[in-house]
Formats: structure tokens, C-alpha cells, sequence
């Protein structure tokens, strides 16, 4: 069961994990309410989701563009 929380934990693009690191809150109740909401609302919430794991990629390529190692240059 560890195995398989890690591997969602680690490739489910990281947002709900990110979001309680900011906020200050545990990841855990933060897909809890993710997963209350999306039943509630019909599934909204995915699309909201989806931004914001897109938004973290671009600021990931951002910041890397803006500080290359020499093995990029």
C-alpha cells in the first residue's frame, strides 16, 4: 500500500503537496477537500487542478531557464 501511495504522491504532478507546503497545511486533508469538492461540484475542480500542475511545470522550466548549469550551456 506504501508502494503505490508513494507513486500517486509522486506523479500526480505534485500540486496538493505543494499547496500544503505553502499554506502550511498537511497534504493529505488538502486532496481530501480536492476529492469532497470535485464530488460535489461534478468535477470542476479537475480543471482547476490541471492549471495549476501546469502553472508549477512552467515556473519549474522558468527557473531553470533562468539559472542553466554548464551542462546546458
Amino acid at each position: 500500500m506504501n508502494k503505490i501511495r508513494y507513486f500517486v504522491e509522486s506523479q500526480a504532478f505534485g500540486v496538493c503537496s505543494r499547496l500544503g507546503e505553502k499554506m502550511n497545511i498537511s497534504a493529505s486533508s488538502i486532496r481530501l477537500y480536492f476529492i469532497y469538492t470535485s464530488f460535489l461540484t461534478l468535477g470542476s475542480p479537475v480543471v482547476l487542478y490541471l492549471i495549476l500542475a501546469f502553472w508549477m511545470e512552467i515556473n519549474k522550466h522558468m527557473r531553470r531557464h533562468a539559472h542553466p548549469t554548464i551542462w546546458e550551456l
